[in-house]
């Protein structure tokens, strides 16, 4: 592979104005703790949410999206039968899915939530905390409750493996942020501490990533390929998360109005962002 980064500031702008002049909608099949978070921030990069998970309609609702959002947070056993029709109907129409696979390894149910999902569903994109991300990839992890235990070092190597063996881009959030996909793996150190003060910022990566990847286009300007996507997807709400700490917001609450007021001005005015260096190839 070349040894130029694969996205700079100029992919994220382009990235981000190929979604304001989409306003791809994205169907969430999500988390009920951070429903009204994932529709919001998809909302503020330009998309249009929407939340459709009866098992009556999604998969429906999922054919005539731009892309797909599965997040397993609060998944009973009847949710997933939804997501997997949504999927695989995704899946037939050409449809963008990424999956979060919340809390992966805590509870019996939910790794046999997420085994069902990867047998039945091709992934354009998988987004998980670094405990989630090894476990998905075979590897020893320690999860507690929803949330990864120890600092993440170490990740890509089971991002990559996880990467080779589903063929979806793989998202590990963390301190740093590692994608793996098309045999490479790449850190951004982007974002900010308080972005874990408040509930749903990792549920709103996901519909960052879901909402970006809508807009992938092969043939066209960036982003050219699911990996671009993510990267610029990543950057762009880490650099959001950074902006939102410099307005020096009072607490976690102010700290998330903040955030969500980043997002929206970096989705509209879209500055210079230097990507380049915050970006190293693993």
């Amino acid at each position: 592979m070349p040894d130029e980064p694969p996205v700079d500031g100029a992919v994220v702008r382009e990235t981000l104005a190929a979604v304001e002049a989409a306003s791809p909608l994205v169907h969430h099949l999500t988390n009920a703790v951070t429903t009204s978070e994932t529709a919001d921030v998809t909302l503020h990069w330009g998309g249009l949410p929407v939340m459709a998970d009866a098992p009556a309609e999604a998969g429906d609702m999922a054919a005539g999206a731009d892309a797909v959002s599965i997040n397993t947070g609060t998944a009973t056993v009847g949710d997933v039968d939804a997501m997997i029709d949504a999927g695989r109907q995704a899946n037939e129409a050409g449809v963008p899915v990424v999956l979060d696979p919340v809390g992966y390894g805590a509870t019996p149910h939910r790794v046999e939530s997420v085994g069902r999902l990867l047998d039945a569903v091709a992934f354009d994109v998988i987004k998980g905390n670094a405990g989630e991300i090894r476990g998905l990839a075979g590897e020893t992890a320690a999860v507690k409750g929803v949330e990864s235990v120890g600092d993440g070092s170490g990740v890509a190597g089971g991002a990559r493996a996880l990467a080779d063996e589903t063929g979806a881009v793989v998202v590990a959030s963390g301190t740093t942020d590692v994608v793996a996909g098309d045999g490479a793996a790449f850190e951004l150190a982007v974002g900010h501490e308080r972005m874990g003060s408040f509930v749903g910022s990792g549920c709103m990566l996901g519909s960052t990533l879901a909402t970006l990847t809508a807009v992938t286009d092969a043939s066209a300007s960036p982003p050219s390929s699911t990996l671009e996507a993510a990267l610029a997807g990543v950057a762009a709400y880490g650099f959001a998360g950074e902006s939102a700490a410099d307005r020096d917001p009072a607490g976690p609450a102010s700290y998330r109005t903040a955030f969500m007021d980043a997002v929206a001005s970096l989705a509209t005015e879209r500055p210079e962002l230097d990507v380049a260096s915050r970006l190293t190839r693993m």
